[in-house]
């Protein structure tokens, strides 16, 4: 039997737990790692999420309904995604999917949200297979992965740092960012000084570790999800590695800091969103004052991308009308134009679902937060 997993299970208010799962008029579906290599990242972007769908059902919801988001736990593991995605849409008649995550995950998706006309809205995945060509039931919200390894590799060369090599995950996503690692080499007129992969399911880094540290790599650009990154970063430092490690913005929360330990300081990440600290984004200032409102101290960026996600979500369940179903949610959102989220402006078409284009760097602080 699917076990249905509530938010506040996650650390965070449920909006089923708050007004009683009979009464939600919109339910909303998600398959997620709750548990797994990503749970620190996904459960920190639940409390984004939660914190405005929270908000608008305190307002009443839309048009008079409230927001139910169904979570399933897929462990991070891609045929429990596809398995959980049938359930949602299948008997429990959710609406749109929501903020899944990762790139296999969602890509095996794709058929499903055809066959039965289901939007998914704010995927947590930049794979650009989602971007080009246009998928009609995939609304992105995030940057594709590739800007943001092309951005990196960008930097690392303006600062003189030419010996750069690549780990990366054996899986789709790890192959679609390899694909923006090396268009950043070539844009610099730079060669890859090595490129390893490590199995998805059972990473093991004790031979690959020592074969890294013999090439001496001023910098390595680390494609992974979660535990596999944390793991295998102290497995570079533990073999000798002294040089800039850079990992991608699927690791941007407070709970990979929190893994690393020791090991954290330095580490770049990239961003798709602004600083969580950014108060010259409304956006930030917004969610902050939510966050303060439940006595959460502080952002991460994972939080601000499910609050951003969220976002997104509730305006196209706006635009779907009085009495939302598949069709209109889908027609809502593809009508969205020059969205002001709080200081980034978001559209779409029916020839572009890309969503934002924001890509940055933050490197994890001596006191274990991102500084721009």
């Amino acid at each position: 039997m699917k076990s249905f997993i509530p938010w506040a299970q996650l650390g965070v208010a449920a909006a089923a737990l708050a007004w009683g799962v009979g009464y939600a008029q919109i339910m909303i579906g998600q398959t997620v790692g709750v548990t797994g290599s990503a749970a620190a990242t996904v459960q920190e972007a639940a409390q984004g999420a939660s914190l405005y769908l929270d908000h608008v059902n305190a307002k009443g919801g839309v048009g008079g309904q409230k927001i139910e988001l169904l979570t399933l736990d897929d462990k991070f593991d891609p045929k429990l995604t596809l398995d959980n995605a049938r359930t949602l849409i299948e008997q429990k008649g959710v609406l749109g999917l929501f903020m899944t995550r990762g790139t296999p995950h969602t890509q095996g998706l794709l058929p499903l949200l055809e066959q039965h006309g289901v939007p998914l809205v704010a995927p947590s995945t930049g794979a650009i297979a989602l971007h080009k060509p246009v998928h009609k039931y995939v609304f992105n919200v995030r940057a594709p992965y590739q800007h943001e390894v092309e951005k990196a590799i960008t930097h690392l060369n303006t600062l003189g740092v030419k010996r750069i090599g690549v780990v990366h995950v054996d899986d789709s996503f790890g192959t679609d960012a390899l694909a923006g690692a090396m268009s950043g080499f070539k844009a610099n007129q730079l060669e890859p000084l090595f490129v390893e992969k490590f199995d998805r399911s059972k990473p093991d880094y004790t031979a690959l570790a020592p074969r890294v540290a013999q090439k001496q790599p001023q910098a390595v650009v680390f494609i992974g999800t979660g535990a596999a990154v944390v793991d295998g970063i102290k497995a570079l430092r533990s073999a000798g590695v002294t040089g800039q490690i850079v990992t991608l913005s699927n690791n941007a929360s407070g709970g990979f800091i929190k893994a690393l330990g020791e090991s954290a300081r330095g580490v770049v990440v990239t961003q798709v969103l602004p600083s969580e600290r950014s108060l010259n984004y409304p956006l930030v200032k917004e969610a902050m004052d939510l966050a303060r409102a439940k006595n959460i101290s502080e952002l991460t960026p994972a939080m601000l991308e499910g609050f951003v996600g969220a976002k997104v979500l509730v305006e196209g369940i706006k635009r779907a009308g009085a009495k939302p179903d598949r069709a209109k949610l889908h027609s809502g959102l593809e009508s969205i134009k020059k969205l002001d989220l709080g200081g980034l402006e978001l559209s779409y078409s029916p020839g572009d679902h890309s969503g934002l284009d924001f890509a940055d760097l933050a490197i994890i602080g001596a006191d274990g937060k991102f500084k721009r």
